[in-house]
C-alpha cells in the first residue's frame, strides 16, 4: 500500500504541475490576442546571415538584391509557405571588401544565423574553410570556382562560375554574332575592376580565346583599382571588335565612344545589375548592340518568377517599382532567392521545424531539382551550381531596353 500511494501521490502531483503549466502557457495569451501573435510565438525561427554590400561601391546593385530577398522572405511568412517556421534575415555591411567577409560570417554567427547568403563574389572563396568546419551552409550568387570545389557547403542557387560564363559567351558569339569577323579572328580584350568576379571573367576570356586562336586574338585583360576613369585602358582596347567592360560600365562605355572607337560592347548579368546608371546618363546610344549572356530571366519575358518579381515589387515598392526596374536585374534575385528558400522548405519537410538544422539543410540542398517554365535548377552531390544552361540576351539602345537574342536556352561551356 505505501508504494502504491507514493506512486498514486506524485501522479496527482505531476498532473497538477503539468494543468498549472498548461494553465501559464494560456495566460500568456487573452481572448484578444490575434491569431497571427499567437502562430508567431509557435513557429520555429530558421534566420538567414545576409552577408552583403549596404555602402560599398556595388551598393547601388546589391540594395536591390537586399529588397529581393527581403521581400521573399516576407512573403514566404506571410503566405506560410513553410509551415511551422517563421523566416528571418539579419544583415551585414561587407562594403565589397574581401576583408570583411571573416568578420561578418563572425558577427552572424553570433546572432544566431542557421545559414549564409550573399552576393558578393569573393565570400565563397574567403569562407570556405569556415563553413566546412562549421556546417554552416552558404548560398552565393557569384561565386569563383575555388570557393565551390570541391563540393562542400556553399551553394550557388540561380548561376554558374564566371569562367565558365566567358567561354559559354566567346563560343555563341563566334558562331552565332552575324558581325562576327567572316576572314579573320576577332580581336577581343577587357577592362575590370581587381575584383574576383572580374578577374574570373577576365581570365576565362583570355583561356577561351587563346585556345582558339582560329576565333580570337587576345589583345589583353587590365585590371585596376576601383576607379571611375578608364583612359589608358580604353586605348589599350581600341581595335578590338569585342570588349568586355568594368562592372559597372558607365564611365568606361561613355569614354570608349567619345574616344570614338567602335568595338561591340559584351557582358554578364554583372553588366546589366547597373542599367540604372546606364539610364541617368543615357548612354543607350553608346551601348547598343551590347551582347549579354546570364540567368533567366528579364523582365519583359513571360515566365513565373518575372511574374512573381513584378507582383513583389508592386506590392512591396509600388512608388518605385519603374525605377526598380530600370535600374537593372537586380530585384530579379528573387529567382535565386526563391530556389534557396524552397531548398529550406524541403530541409524542414524532411525533418520538421524543430529538428531543422544546418545538416538536414545540407541534405536538402545537394539532392535539389525543381523546373521552372522549362529550365532546370539542380544540384547533386558534386555538383553546386544550380544552371546547366543560360540566356543569350542584347541591349537595345532604341528601346532601353534588354531582349533575348536566342530563343534557346545556350548550354553551359565547362572547359575552354
Amino acid at each position: 500500500m505505501g508504494n502504491t500511494f507514493e506512486v498514486t501521490k506524485f501522479s496527482v502531483l505531476g498532473a497538477l504541475l503539468l494543468l498549472l503549466l498548461l494553465m501559464g502557457a494560456c495566460s500568456l495569451f487573452d481572448e484578444d490576442t490575434p491569431e497571427a501573435e499567437i502562430q508567431l510565438a509557435t513557429k520555429t525561427s530558421i534566420i538567414i546571415g545576409n552577408l552583403t554590400d549596404i555602402t560599398g561601391v556595388s551598393s547601388n546593385a546589391m540594395s536591390m538584391v537586399n529588397k529581393a530577398l527581403a521581400d521573399m522572405v516576407k512573403y514566404y511568412n506571410e503566405e506560410n509557405l513553410i509551415p511551422g517556421v517563421e523566416l528571418e534575415v539579419v544583415t551585414y555591411d561587407g562594403q565589397f571588401d574581401p576583408s570583411r567577409d571573416i568578420p561578418g560570417y563572425q558577427w552572424l554567427k553570433r546572432r544566431d544565423a542557421d545559414l549564409i547568403f550573399t552576393p558578393m563574389p569573393s565570400t565563397t572563396e574567403t569562407l570556405k574553410r569556415r563553413v566546412e568546419d562549421d556546417k554552416m551552409v552558404l548560398f552565393a550568387l557569384a561565386p569563383s570556382k575555388e570557393g565551390l570545389l570541391p563540393p562542400g557547403y556553399a551553394f550557388c542557387p540561380g548561376n554558374t562560375y564566371a569562367q565558365d560564363i566567358s567561354y559559354t559567351l566567346l563560343k555563341w558569339i563566334a558562331e552565332n554574332d552575324p558581325d562576327f569577323p567572316k576572314d579573320r579572328p576577332a580581336k577581343i580584350g577587357g577592362a575590370f575592376w581587381a575584383e574576383a568576379y572580374g578577374e574570373d571573367i577576365l581570365r576565362g576570356a583570355e583561356q577561351y580565346a587563346k585556345t582558339h586562336p582560329d576565333q580570337y586574338d587576345w589583345e589583353g585583360g587590365y585590371l585596376t583599382n576601383f576607379t571611375f576613369t578608364w583612359g589608358p585602358e580604353v586605348e589599350d582596347l581600341k581595335n578590338c571588335d569585342y570588349v568586355l567592360p568594368p562592372v559597372p560600365m558607365n564611365s568606361f562605355a561613355k569614354e570608349y565612344r567619345m574616344a570614338g572607337y567602335e568595338a561591340k560592347f559584351i557582358g554578364t548579368a554583372g553588366h546589366v545589375a547597373f542599367m540604372g546608371l546606364i539610364d541617368y546618363a543615357d548612354l543607350w546610344n553608346e551601348i547598343d548592340g551590347t551582347l549579354i549572356i546570364q540567368t533567366p530571366w528579364w523582365w519583359n519575358e513571360e515566365s513565373t518568377m518575372s511574374d512573381l518579381a513584378m507582383k513583389l515589387l508592386y506590392d512591396n515598392h509600388a512608388d518605385e517599382a519603374e525605377v526598380v526596374i530600370r535600374s537593372g536585374n537586380g530585384y530579379l534575385s528573387v529567382v535565386p532567392v526563391y530556389i534557396m528558400l524552397e531548398i529550406i522548405s524541403n530541409a524542414v519537410d524532411a525533418v520538421g521545424p524543430e529538428g531543422f538544422n544546418s545538416e538536414a539543410l545540407y541534405e536538402a540542398a545537394k539532392s535539389f531539382s525543381l523546373t521552372l517554365d522549362g529550365f532546370n535548377f539542380s544540384f547533386s552531390e558534386t555538383n553546386r551550381t544550380s544552371v546547366d544552361h543560360l540566356g543569350m540576351y542584347e541591349i537595345r539602345g532604341s528601346e532601353k531596353d534588354v531582349f533575348r537574342v536566342d530563343s534557346n536556352w545556350v548550354p553551359i561551356v565547362k572547359a575552354p
